[in-house]
């Protein structure tokens, strides 16, 4: 497949899990109709809430909610993202794990996000991820007829190593889901999104919440960044579908120019020589 038509679903889901389910799965269901092939939903699509609240919405994937997409796709015969529901997980934490499911209802890949979003701004909101989501411990990376496409969730942007293991491991197009604080958003989201696909040469496909709970809106701004770095497009404020088509050529094309993924030098990079003696700082277990 040279270009594959996409489509970004931007939602702004609330505390109502069976709402939010089906507010998804009918935008997912019009974005097939309106002639995307892969469509990506954002994360935390099914709640946005208290910790508690999240942690009794969490069910089994393959379950109601994973099945609710599965039909749409099998329906629909379109690749479908959906960018994270809380999963059933085995201590009282569930996991955040996105899904990808294929034009037949399977669940063909499936990530736990990685990195928790254990932050607190100084002028702004705090949040312990880890309180109430049981962190994943692999990357994955999935086949789209032929593409291969790199999955992560939200906070995940802030780690370039897991970008690099993705396009490493032949990633073309890097999926990030989002759910991301409106405070660091409108400083963050854009240049973090276009240095990933910069730097591994890579689609960058980010679809987004908006609004939320009260004090902790969400950024929106869901968008598609090609592999130069351009932004192709981007949804309006609100809930929105936008398309775009991804000429996949365009990946081959800027990696022969600008061969970083061939150039790079791993070895030496971590040799560090420091004259002052400075140790790296104990990684937190």
């Amino acid at each position: 497949m040279s270009r594959l038509p996409v489509a970004l679903v931007q939602l702004d889901a609330g505390s109502d899990p069976e709402a939010n389910v089906r507010e998804a799965v009918r935008l997912a269901d019009q974005a097939a109709a309106e002639g995307a092939r892969l469509i990506a939903l954002p994360e935390y699509l099914q709640y946005r809430g208290s910790d508690d609240g999240y942690r009794s919405s969490a069910q089994p994937i393959p379950g109601p909610f994973s099945n609710a997409f599965a039909a749409v796709a099998r329906a629909r015969s379109v690749w479908i993202l959906v960018g994270s529901l809380a999963e059933t997980g085995p201590a009282e934490r569930p996991y955040n794990t996105s899904i990808l499911v294929d034009p037949t209802g399977a669940i063909v890949a499936t990530y736990r996000k990685i990195h928790l979003f254990d932050v607190a701004i100084d002028d702004g909101p705090a949040d312990r991820e880890s309180d109430r989501v049981t962190a994943g411990d692999r990357a994955v990376v999935a086949d789209v007829e032929g593409t291969r496409l790199g999955l992560s969730i939200c906070y995940d942007l802030r780690f370039p190593e897991l970008y690099r293991a993705l396009a490493e491991a032949g990633a073309e197009i890097l999926a990030v889901p989002a759910n991301f604080l409106e405070r660091t958003g409108r400083d963050h989201w854009e240049v973090l999104l276009r240095a990933r696909a910069i730097e591994n040469a890579a689609f960058v496909i980010a679809p987004a919440q908006v609004g939320g709970p009260l004090g902790v809106p969400a950024h929106g701004r869901s968008m598609v960044i090609d592999p130069w770095g351009t932004v192709i497009a981007q949804a309006p404020d609100g809930v929105a579908i936008v398309h775009a088509e991804l000429d996949l050529a365009r990946v081959a094309s800027i990696r022969r120019q600008i061969p970083v993924l061939a150039n790079r030098r791993p070895d030496a990079v971590a040799r560090v020589d420091d004259p002052h003696g400075h140790r790296p700082a104990k990684r937190r277990v």
